[in-house]
């Protein structure tokens, strides 16, 4: 969108910023960009984009409100390496009380650290992970 706000047209340069999954797209994403692109729409996007971040802050802005009782203990989980700021949130959302969770079993399956196992005629099947659970204290690349 960056692209398309600062003036880019060519749609062969325009279908090479995709990322990830949409890489194996090329061609569909190709044929997307046929078409046009104008001032106006430009003028548009602009707009939707800036009302998206004026959400966003004002989102987080809530958060931060909610957060604030919280806030030594957000810090101090955030200093453990490996643990960031949205981590040390979701775990102090947690809280202490435990009587949620019937066993620490539940807690790490929530959290998503407990692997689901999948296996049949002796082989394993999936990722292991069990998909369930909060996803910002799952373990993954960082």
């Amino acid at each position: 969108m960056a692209a398309l706000i600062s003036g880019e047209q060519d749609r062969k340069v325009l279908v090479q910023l995709a990322r990830s999954r949409m890489r194996a797209k090329i061609g569909q994403l190709e044929e997307a960009f046929n078409g046009h692109f104008d001032d106006h729409h430009r003028f548009l996007l602009v707009r939707m984009l800036s009302r998206i971040d004026a959400d966003i802050a004002a989102v987080d802005e809530q958060i931060e409100a909610h957060l604030a009782p919280f806030g030594s203990a957000v810090a101090r989980l955030d200093e453990i390496l490996d643990i960031g700021r949205v981590a040390a949130i979701t775990i102090t959302e947690v809280g202490a009380d435990m009587s949620k969770f019937p066993t620490a079993g539940h807690l790490c399956s929530w959290s998503k650290f407990s692997p689901g196992i999948s296996s049949s005629a002796g082989k394993s099947k999936g990722n292991g992970s069990t998909g369930h659970g909060n996803r910002y204290l799952a373990p993954g690349p960082q």
